[in-house]
């Protein structure tokens, strides 16, 4: 139901935004009343909302796993300039485990076997592994002297930096959370203040609606008499309609 002008009733739903996410005045307005509206606190009704919402949760086309649909859809990834990465890309998405780094079999330290014992190549390649094994154990035992001496104040930089990041977060929650305290206590003290109006107006409803229910009721009745009448004066060979049109110009002068 809508007016000439474009407005739109109460009876009819709102119009179907095409991009829903394009901007927040499209966002779906729940009509409640929490603070004053109790009648969900009684089981009966509670029981039957919950049916209502079952049933209609079934009827509905849209179901959990498309909430999503009305999306705009997530951008196509291009992975020219990073080969690598649009390998890894392929692997997560296929849901392969990571390629494991073999270190092992790189630093590990075996004698050429026994028909390469008088291999020059066998031991020069053993030679160059026994190197590449000393160079990392030397890079290893620097890694730990640097980090024995630096790393203590890198750790405690680090905390500090933690910390900073700690309460930054927790003030920014504190403002978020009050600006949601106050936002409440906004709708809770205008929906109190509202509530005697909407009382008023709700009592004031009911009473015409049983004031029209009796003057339907009372209309029932006149037009039951007045056809008990019209049977009455057919029966008796009375012509309603002439002495209607007789009495017609009595009334107008």
């Amino acid at each position: 139901m809508a007016t000439n002008n474009g407005d739109v009733l109460m009876l009819e739903a709102a119009p179907v935004a095409t991009k829903p996410w394009a901007s927040a005045a499209n966002a779906e307005v729940i009509d409640a009343l929490p603070y004053i509206d109790d009648d969900y606190g009684n089981p009966l009704i509670k029981a039957e909302v919950d049916r209502l919402v079952e049933e209609e949760m079934r009827r509905s086309s849209r179901k959990p796993a498309d909430f999503l649909k009305d999306l705009p859809p997530l951008p196509k990834f291009d992975f020219e300039n990073c080969p690598v990465l649009g390998k890894e890309y392929e692997r997560v998405r296929a849901g392969k485990p990571p390629v494991r780094i073999d270190f092992e079999s790189r630093y590990k330290h075996e004698l050429p076997p026994a028909n390469k014992k008088n291999d020059d190549a066998a031991w020069k390649q053993h030679l160059h592994k026994t190197q590449r094994s000393l160079q990392q154990k030397m890079i290893e035992l620097e890694n730990l002297e640097m980090m024995s001496k630096h790393g203590p104040e890198l750790w405690r930089q680090n905390n500090h930096r933690l910390d900073v990041f700690l309460t930054r977060m927790q003030r920014l929650a504190q403002e978020q959370n009050e600006e949601i305290e106050k936002v409440n206590r906004e709708r809770k003290y205008h929906q109190q203040t509202t509530a005697y109006e909407l009382n008023a107006l709700s009592q004031e409803w009911r009473q015409l609606c049983v004031k029209n229910m009796e003057i339907q009721s009372a209309c029932a009745v006149l037009e039951t008499q007045i056809d008990s009448l019209k049977r009455e004066a057919a029966e008796r060979g009375w012509n309603l309609e002439e002495k209607l049109e007789c009495v017609k110009p009595l009334q107008s002068q």
